[in-house]
Protein backbone atom coordinates (compact mmCIF):
# COMPACT_ATOMS: atom_id res chain seq x y z
CA UNK A 1 0.00 0.00 0.00
CA UNK A 2 1.48 3.41 -0.95
CA UNK A 3 2.27 5.92 1.74
CA UNK A 4 -0.29 8.62 2.46
CA UNK A 5 1.87 11.75 2.83
CA UNK A 6 -1.11 13.96 3.66
CA UNK A 7 -2.31 11.80 6.56
CA UNK A 8 -0.92 11.70 10.09
CA UNK A 9 -1.59 8.86 12.49
CA UNK A 10 -1.76 8.31 16.23
CA UNK A 11 -1.19 4.74 17.43
CA UNK A 12 -2.59 3.46 20.72
CA UNK A 13 0.65 1.92 21.95
CA UNK A 14 1.00 -0.31 25.01
CA UNK A 15 4.37 -1.85 24.21
CA UNK A 16 2.84 -5.27 23.59
CA UNK A 17 2.98 -7.51 20.53
CA UNK A 18 -0.24 -6.25 18.94
CA UNK A 19 0.39 -2.54 19.35
CA UNK A 20 3.98 -2.92 18.13
CA UNK A 21 2.80 -4.62 14.94
CA UNK A 22 0.21 -1.85 14.54
CA UNK A 23 2.90 0.80 14.97
CA UNK A 24 5.06 -0.86 12.32
CA UNK A 25 2.00 -1.04 10.06
CA UNK A 26 1.33 2.67 10.51
CA UNK A 27 4.97 3.60 9.91
CA UNK A 28 4.85 1.94 6.49
CA UNK A 29 1.74 3.94 5.52
CA UNK A 30 1.91 7.39 7.04
CA UNK A 31 4.60 10.04 6.80
CA UNK A 32 4.14 11.11 10.41
CA UNK A 33 3.15 8.82 13.29
CA UNK A 34 2.84 9.54 17.00
CA UNK A 35 2.05 7.20 19.88
CA UNK A 36 -0.09 7.40 22.98
CA UNK A 37 -0.17 5.26 26.12
CA UNK A 38 -2.42 5.31 29.16
CA UNK A 39 -1.44 5.18 32.82
CA UNK A 40 -4.57 4.00 34.59
CA UNK A 41 -3.00 2.20 37.54
CA UNK A 42 -2.21 -1.04 35.76
CA UNK A 43 -1.51 -3.96 38.03
CA UNK A 44 2.06 -4.15 36.73
CA UNK A 45 3.92 -0.89 36.03
CA UNK A 46 6.28 -2.86 33.77
CA UNK A 47 3.80 -2.18 30.95
CA UNK A 48 4.58 1.53 31.13
CA UNK A 49 8.31 0.91 31.61
CA UNK A 50 8.53 -1.23 28.46
CA UNK A 51 6.89 1.30 26.12
CA UNK A 52 9.85 3.71 25.79
CA UNK A 53 12.25 0.78 25.46
CA UNK A 54 10.33 -0.63 22.50
CA UNK A 55 10.13 2.80 20.86
CA UNK A 56 13.88 3.29 21.33
CA UNK A 57 14.60 -0.14 19.84
CA UNK A 58 12.39 0.61 16.83
CA UNK A 59 14.14 3.90 16.18
CA UNK A 60 17.56 2.24 16.37
CA UNK A 61 16.65 -0.76 14.21
CA UNK A 62 14.72 1.05 11.47
CA UNK A 63 16.20 4.42 10.40
CA UNK A 64 13.43 5.02 7.83
CA UNK A 65 10.80 4.59 10.51
CA UNK A 66 12.75 6.77 12.94
CA UNK A 67 12.35 9.71 10.58
CA UNK A 68 8.55 9.28 10.64
CA UNK A 69 8.10 8.49 14.32
CA UNK A 70 7.09 11.58 16.26
CA UNK A 71 6.45 12.26 19.96
CA UNK A 72 5.05 9.77 22.45
CA UNK A 73 2.23 10.85 24.77
CA UNK A 74 1.30 9.29 28.12
CA UNK A 75 -2.11 10.13 29.56
CA UNK A 76 -2.85 9.59 33.25
CA UNK A 77 -6.28 8.08 33.84
CA UNK A 78 -6.43 7.27 37.55
CA UNK A 79 -10.24 7.13 37.51
CA UNK A 80 -10.13 4.22 35.06
CA UNK A 81 -7.96 2.29 37.51
CA UNK A 82 -10.59 2.83 40.19
CA UNK A 83 -13.27 1.54 37.84
CA UNK A 84 -11.15 -1.51 37.02
CA UNK A 85 -10.75 -2.33 40.73
CA UNK A 86 -14.47 -1.94 41.32
CA UNK A 87 -15.21 -4.20 38.35
CA UNK A 88 -13.37 -7.07 40.01
CA UNK A 89 -15.59 -7.36 43.08
CA UNK A 90 -17.28 -10.72 43.60
CA UNK A 91 -20.61 -9.48 42.17
CA UNK A 92 -18.90 -8.09 39.09
CA UNK A 93 -16.99 -11.36 38.62
CA UNK A 94 -20.29 -13.23 38.56
CA UNK A 95 -21.73 -10.90 35.93
CA UNK A 96 -18.59 -11.21 33.80
CA UNK A 97 -18.74 -15.00 34.06
CA UNK A 98 -22.41 -15.03 33.02
CA UNK A 99 -21.51 -13.06 29.90
CA UNK A 100 -18.39 -15.18 29.20
CA UNK A 101 -16.22 -12.10 29.69
CA UNK A 102 -12.73 -12.46 31.20
CA UNK A 103 -12.03 -10.82 34.57
CA UNK A 104 -9.42 -8.67 32.79
CA UNK A 105 -12.22 -6.88 30.91
CA UNK A 106 -12.51 -3.24 32.00
CA UNK A 107 -15.90 -1.84 30.92
CA UNK A 108 -15.51 1.02 28.45
CA UNK A 109 -11.71 1.05 28.46
CA UNK A 110 -11.24 1.11 24.69
CA UNK A 111 -14.01 3.67 24.33
CA UNK A 112 -12.18 5.98 26.74
CA UNK A 113 -8.81 5.32 25.12
CA UNK A 114 -10.05 6.32 21.68
CA UNK A 115 -11.87 9.37 23.01
CA UNK A 116 -8.69 10.65 24.65
CA UNK A 117 -6.69 9.75 21.54
CA UNK A 118 -9.11 11.70 19.34
CA UNK A 119 -8.76 14.73 21.63
CA UNK A 120 -4.98 14.58 21.17
CA UNK A 121 -5.43 14.02 17.44
CA UNK A 122 -7.71 17.02 17.16
CA UNK A 123 -5.05 19.31 18.62
CA UNK A 124 -2.13 17.77 16.75
CA UNK A 125 -3.74 17.14 13.36
CA UNK A 126 -3.61 13.35 13.73
CA UNK A 127 -6.83 12.13 12.17
CA UNK A 128 -6.00 8.43 11.77
CA UNK A 129 -6.28 6.52 15.06
CA UNK A 130 -4.73 3.04 15.03
CA UNK A 131 -5.50 0.31 17.57
CA UNK A 132 -4.65 -3.38 17.97
CA UNK A 133 -8.19 -4.61 18.63
CA UNK A 134 -9.02 -8.08 17.32
CA UNK A 135 -12.19 -10.12 17.22
CA UNK A 136 -10.19 -13.21 16.32
CA UNK A 137 -8.14 -13.59 19.49
CA UNK A 138 -10.23 -11.50 21.88
CA UNK A 139 -13.80 -12.04 20.70
CA UNK A 140 -15.02 -11.86 24.30
CA UNK A 141 -13.86 -8.27 24.78
CA UNK A 142 -17.02 -6.37 23.94
CA UNK A 143 -15.31 -3.06 23.17
CA UNK A 144 -12.83 -4.66 20.75
CA UNK A 145 -15.47 -5.61 18.20
CA UNK A 146 -15.37 -4.24 14.67
CA UNK A 147 -18.94 -2.94 14.98
CA UNK A 148 -17.95 -0.91 18.06
CA UNK A 149 -14.98 0.61 16.25
CA UNK A 150 -17.12 1.64 13.28
CA UNK A 151 -19.72 3.24 15.54
CA UNK A 152 -17.03 4.97 17.58
CA UNK A 153 -15.41 6.38 14.45
CA UNK A 154 -18.68 8.00 13.46
CA UNK A 155 -19.36 9.25 16.99
CA UNK A 156 -15.93 10.86 17.37
CA UNK A 157 -16.15 12.46 13.94
CA UNK A 158 -19.58 13.89 14.69
CA UNK A 159 -18.70 14.98 18.21
CA UNK A 160 -15.53 16.81 17.17
CA UNK A 161 -16.85 18.04 13.83
CA UNK A 162 -13.80 16.63 12.05
CA UNK A 163 -13.35 13.32 10.29
CA UNK A 164 -11.45 10.66 12.23
CA UNK A 165 -10.60 7.24 10.80
CA UNK A 166 -10.13 4.32 13.19
CA UNK A 167 -7.84 1.67 11.71
CA UNK A 168 -7.61 -1.81 13.26
CA UNK A 169 -5.19 -3.80 11.07
CA UNK A 170 -5.36 -6.89 13.34
CA UNK A 171 -9.14 -7.09 13.60
CA UNK A 172 -9.43 -10.32 11.60
CA UNK A 173 -5.99 -11.77 12.35
CA UNK A 174 -5.02 -14.29 15.00
CA UNK A 175 -1.65 -14.09 16.79
CA UNK A 176 0.08 -16.26 14.19
CA UNK A 177 -1.19 -14.04 11.39
CA UNK A 178 -0.15 -10.92 13.32
CA UNK A 179 3.38 -12.33 13.47
CA UNK A 180 3.24 -13.04 9.75
CA UNK A 181 2.29 -9.41 9.19
CA UNK A 182 5.25 -8.34 11.35
CA UNK A 183 7.52 -10.48 9.20
CA UNK A 184 6.19 -8.82 6.06
CA UNK A 185 6.63 -5.34 7.54
CA UNK A 186 10.04 -5.61 9.17
CA UNK A 187 11.42 -9.11 8.65
CA UNK A 188 13.55 -10.98 11.16
CA UNK A 189 14.73 -7.75 12.78
CA UNK A 190 11.21 -6.73 13.76
CA UNK A 191 10.29 -10.24 14.89
CA UNK A 192 13.30 -10.42 17.19
CA UNK A 193 12.52 -6.98 18.58
CA UNK A 194 8.96 -8.14 19.30
CA UNK A 195 10.23 -11.33 20.93
CA UNK A 196 12.79 -9.69 23.21
CA UNK A 197 11.42 -6.20 23.91
CA UNK A 198 7.61 -6.25 23.94
CA UNK A 199 5.44 -7.23 26.90
CA UNK A 200 2.09 -9.04 27.03
CA UNK A 201 2.28 -11.10 30.25
CA UNK A 202 -0.60 -10.49 32.69
CA UNK A 203 1.71 -11.35 35.59
CA UNK A 204 4.33 -8.75 34.71
CA UNK A 205 7.16 -11.28 34.32
CA UNK A 206 10.12 -9.99 32.28
CA UNK A 207 13.06 -12.13 33.40
CA UNK A 208 12.01 -15.27 31.49
CA UNK A 209 12.74 -15.26 27.76
CA UNK A 210 11.01 -18.01 25.79
CA UNK A 211 11.10 -18.81 22.08
CA UNK A 212 7.96 -16.68 21.69
CA UNK A 213 8.95 -13.81 23.99
CA UNK A 214 9.13 -12.70 27.63
CA UNK A 215 6.58 -13.73 30.24
CA UNK A 216 5.52 -16.19 32.90
CA UNK A 217 4.47 -18.78 30.32
CA UNK A 218 1.33 -19.60 32.32
CA UNK A 219 -1.16 -16.74 32.11
CA UNK A 220 -3.71 -16.50 29.24
CA UNK A 221 -1.75 -13.76 27.47
CA UNK A 222 1.41 -15.87 27.44
CA UNK A 223 -0.50 -18.97 26.33
CA UNK A 224 -2.08 -17.05 23.46
CA UNK A 225 1.24 -15.58 22.40
CA UNK A 226 3.02 -18.95 22.59
CA UNK A 227 0.30 -20.67 20.55
CA UNK A 228 0.45 -17.89 17.96
CA UNK A 229 4.22 -18.20 17.69
CA UNK A 230 4.00 -21.98 17.22
CA UNK A 231 1.28 -21.60 14.59
CA UNK A 232 3.25 -18.97 12.71
CA UNK A 233 6.41 -21.09 12.77
CA UNK A 234 4.50 -24.12 11.49
CA UNK A 235 2.84 -22.09 8.72
CA UNK A 236 6.14 -20.49 7.78
CA UNK A 237 7.87 -23.87 7.67
CA UNK A 238 5.16 -25.30 5.44
CA UNK A 239 5.42 -22.33 3.09
CA UNK A 240 9.21 -22.69 2.86
CA UNK A 241 8.91 -26.41 2.14
CA UNK A 242 6.37 -25.79 -0.61
CA UNK A 243 8.74 -23.42 -2.41
CA UNK A 244 11.84 -25.61 -2.10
Amino acid sequence: MPMAPDQRALVLFSGGLDSTVCLAWALTRYAHVETVGFDYGQRHPVELEVRPQVLKALREAFPDWRARLGPDHVIKMAALGQIATTALTSDARSRLAEKSLPTTFVPGRNLMFFTYAAAIGYRRDLHVLVGGMSETDYSNYADSRDEVMKCLQRTLSLGMDEHFAIETPLMWLDKGQALQLADELGGAKLLELIRTETHSCFMGVRDKLHAWGRGCGICPACALRAAGWDHWQATRGAALRSTS
